[in-house]
């Protein structure tokens, strides 16, 4: 018997917030298009929140669909590229994140099995012990060590139901909108492992910056007001 027609693929919004991410967009952006090769099913979005490096010429150079975004801010910004993405399945990314080769296959076989949302394992690229013992245990599946470079994918009728990422957040925008996403389907944490840049560590110190994490988590889910927290943070932390 003759099969019917076959079942297109699931489309793949892979959603990028950038300011000032001009020293890592085009590795990126490179990665993205090795990884996903001549797959039609799948768009990339750079909502860039008014840089003023090259980040949206070298993202658009290398074939992104740019958006100028009328507020700087990552939730913010996250909403906007997901408002304008054309997928059935939104994929935030961060800029100094690089997914596996699997990418597209993990995301699709995730949803067929009947995940709502998910993520990747994380790992750095610093061989330190602490950060690959901290990495390891995002391997397990509850809020407290979820974070956004771990990356996330959300049908987009979940992230419609969930309300979106809370633009009143400026800090552990990515943790809260998870707690949001589980009460409405199954939450899955991949085998797989995303390459995430550890400059942060390297430009405050390994232990000082995770001490740092640690402080601004600890007052957020005491009711700490954001305000307060990202004048702590900004006064911390060494951008």
């Amino acid at each position: 018997m003759p099969s019917g027609p076959a079942t297109p693929p699931l489309f793949v919004s892979i959603i990028i917030p950038t300011f000032n991410e001009g020293s890592h967009i085009g590795r990126l952006l490179a990665h993205l298009r090795a990884i996903c090769g001549p797959d039609a099913a799948v768009e990339i979005v750079v909502a860039d929140g008014g840089s003023s490096d090259a980040t949206a010429t070298e993202a658009a150079a290398h074939g992104a669909r740019v958006l100028a975004c009328p507020r700087r801010g990552r939730a913010a910004q996250l909403n906007h590229g997901a408002a304008h993405a054309r997928g059935q399945l939104l994929y935030f990314l961060h800029a100094d994140s690089l997914p596996p080769a699997t990418l597209l296959p993990d995301l699709r076989a995730a949803v067929a099995a009947g995940a709502a949302a998910g993520c990747y394992r994380l790992r750095f690229d610093e061989p330190h012990w602490f950060l690959a013992a901290n990495a390891w245990f995002t391997r397990f599946n509850f809020n407290g060590i979820r974070y956004g470079d771990q990356s996330l994918f959300v049908q987009r009728a979940v992230f419609g139901q969930a309300g979106g990422y809370c633009e009143q957040l400026q800090l552990l925008e990515d943790q809260e909108i998870v707690g949001r996403l589980r009460r409405c389907g199954p939450f899955r944490v991949l085998p797989g492992y995303i390459i995430t840049s550890a400059r942060r560590y390297r430009r405050n110190g390994i232990y000082r910056l995770q001490g740092i994490f640690a402080l601004v988590t600890g007052l957020y889910w005491l009711g700490v007001s954001q305000p307060r927290l990202v004048r702590v943070y900004k006064r911390l932390v060494r951008e």
